[in-house]
Order: structure tokens, then sequence, then C-alpha cells
């Protein structure tokens, strides 16, 4: 784990193109141990491509990208792509950041217990035995546990963004990056899924969230960052950039969702 003066993650310079259109531009953000950063922003402003760089779900085309001060080693392709020199090294980053999508991604195959214990097995080797144990102790944990048994398919949406926030917290990662992990609920469900995000940030998880949900970004953050056009236009506590924005293209933001 990092100590307090080293960011659990760090990004500097990070920038991704889709062909000529240029997503994020030299995207510069870290956090510390325990802090949450909001990310907030309009649709098409870089912020879900931006985490998806973070564990090379997507190829960015420049930029480091440090965890608890080591650096991914990464080379430039005749594509313009950076991608990972060592794959042990990839893995190892990703297995220590967690992510929450905003359509769950659980397998359809699978119980919700099934699904938290998987990577435990696959990945980190625990033996059978501990992974159930901890997953039945995480989805109770999430509030979950009852519907254990039970399919994606046979639970609410909320009920399955749970599953996958206990799948990530099973990996015991360093940060958990979510993604919009409210946007695909119904209304009614919302509430559930961040009071759980509420309660990790409450204990002192390190998170970074995108989110549309503001309330939570001003209640549960350490800071919030805004994307504009695929660069920060302003980032700082939340009670400055939500309260008091210097930027004019934030508060327009900012009147039409609030």
């Amino acid at each position: 784990m990092s100590d307090k003066d080293t960011p659990v993650l760090a990004v500097n310079s990070l920038s991704k193109s889709f062909g000529s259109l240029e997503v994020l531009k030299n995207i510069s953000l870290e956090a510390k141990q325990g802090e949450v950063v909001s990310i907030i922003g309009s649709s098409g402003s870089g912020k879900s491509t931006f985490l998806r760089c973070l564990n090379f779900l997507e190829s960015p085309n420049k930029g480091e990208i440090q965890l608890n001060g080591e650096l991914l080693q990464t080379e430039l392709k005749r594509n313009g792509e950076l991608v990972p020199q060592n794959k042990k090294q990839l893995e190892k980053f990703r297995s220590h950041m967690g992510m929450v999508f905003q359509n769950f991604n659980l397998w359809s195959h699978m119980t919700a217990l099934d699904n938290v214990m998987e990577a435990q097995v696959q990945v980190l080797n625990r033996s059978k035995k501990e992974a159930h144990e901890k997953s039945c102790s995480l989805l109770e944990k999430v509030g979950v546990f009852e519907r254990k048994d039970f399919f994606p398919s046979q639970l609410s949406g909320g009920q399955q963004q749970r599953v996958a926030i206990a799948r990530a917290l099973a990996m015991d990662p360093d940060v958990i990056l979510f993604d919009e992990p409210t946007s695909a609920l119904d209304p009614e469900l919302v509430g559930e899924v961040l009071k759980v995000m509420r309660n990790l940030a409450e204990e002192g998880r390190t998170m970074l969230v995108v989110t549309h949900e503001i309330g939570f970004a001003r209640e549960a953050s350490s800071s919030v960052a805004f994307f504009h056009q695929g660069v920060i236009e302003e980032q700082g506590k939340p009670n400055d950039v939500l309260k008091d924005p210097r930027s004019e293209i934030l508060k327009n933001f900012l009147s039409t969702i609030m």
C-alpha cells in the first residue's frame, strides 16, 4: 500500500484520439489514499474514456500511469497507441484497480455468488473455501446476500450493480473505478447503489467515480473534476467547484442539471 504522500493513482498528460477526434487532451489527475475523486461533465467529454484508459481497456496515445508509485511501462506502437511492455505488470495493475461498469458486466451463466468468487480463484489463486467466505461477507455488506444463489437475470438492476461492486471489492483493490454506476438504473434503484458507495467512501476507500449524481459528488467526494471537451476545465473541493464555480462552462453545465 502507498504512504500518505504517495498518490495511490497518478495520471500524467494522458491523451487519447479516435482517428482525428481528440477525446482526451493531456489529462493529469491523482488520488491519494482514501480520497474520492468525482468526475463530472457532459456526455462526450471524455470521462468514461479516461477511466477505460487507466486499465488499458482503451489504449491511450500518450501519458503515464502510476499505481502506488510504480510506473506502468509502455511503448508507442506505429499506430500511435501506447501498449504495456509487460503483460504481467498490466495484470498486476488491473488486479489492484477494481472497475465497476455502468452495465454491470456480470456473467449471465453464473450466480451472484459465483460472479464474486470467480476472479478470486482464477486470478488471486484463493481457495474456493476462502473465496466463498469472502464473497458471502461482501454480498452481505452490499445488502444482497439473500440473493446469492440468483442469476443476474433474476436480479434488479440495483441488485446486479451491488453484486458488481462486491465483485470489485473481492479483489482487495487499492483504487476502485466507477463508470457511471447508476446511469443504467431505474430512478427508484439509484439510491440503494449510492448508499453502498457512500459507505465505501466513509470507510476510506480510494475511488474515482464518473457520475451524473451531483448530490453524491458534493457529499462524498474529496475533490471534483469537471471534464469538458477532453480537458479538465475545473477541479477542486466539492464546495468550491459545485457551489462557486469559476468557469462559465461549468456554471452553464450545473444550471442544466441542478
